[in-house]
């Protein structure tokens, strides 16, 4: 069976229900990664759906035909929101040299695919990391290795990993 890396997220339950959790250290500032979390020009090149937000507690977000809503916004410390129901955090610590990410996607879908989600997530996190690094790393680019990353949470996760495949085959036609 394949390990848990510390780069790969970790499947965990959270208030009965369940969750992502990605942690990365990076070698930015936090108020470098701040702004990648938190600006519109920035998330637009690497988070799946960048949005027009402050962000401030109460701003009420608009994406897809879905809604939610800002619930916690402390630069350069702490962002979170509700979006379609499910819950997302981002934490940030650290100083001028570096900085611990810690990425949180609480599910409200028991049913929603937890290999195939955090996938997704791994792929989006590699982005992030390219951006802060100087390199904006496409979608297609990011995707490419995606089809292995699914085997290997599906792995991990001791999860059915047919959905994910299924997917998968319809990415690899969209990118």
């Amino acid at each position: 069976m394949t390990e848990n890396t510390a780069r790969d997220g970790v499947l965990e339950t959270i208030e009965g229900r369940p969750a992502l959790r990605f942690v990365r250290e990076l070698p930015c500032s936090i108020e470098r990664v701040w702004r990648a979390v938190s600006t519109p020009a920035e998330l637009e090149q690497w988070f799946p759906a960048a949005v027009e937000w402050g962000p401030e507690a109460g701003e009420k977000l608009e994406v897809f035909g879905m809604t939610g809503e800002v619930t916690e916004a402390q630069p350069p410390h702490t962002l979170a929101w509700s979006f379609n129901g499910d819950l997302y955090r981002f934490e940030l610590t650290g100083d001028e040299r570096s900085c611990r990410l810690m990425f949180l996607h609480v599910f409200a879908d028991p049913q929603t695919p937890a290999a195939q989600t955090a996938a997704g997530w791994h792929t989006y996190m590699d982005r992030l990391e390219g951006l802060l690094a100087g390199a904006v790393i496409s979608e297609k680019e990011a995707h490419a290795g995606w089809g292995e990353i699914h085997e290997h949470y599906a792995q991990i996760f001791g999860v059915d990993p047919t959905p994910g495949r299924e997917f998968w085959k319809r990415l690899q036609e969209s990118l």
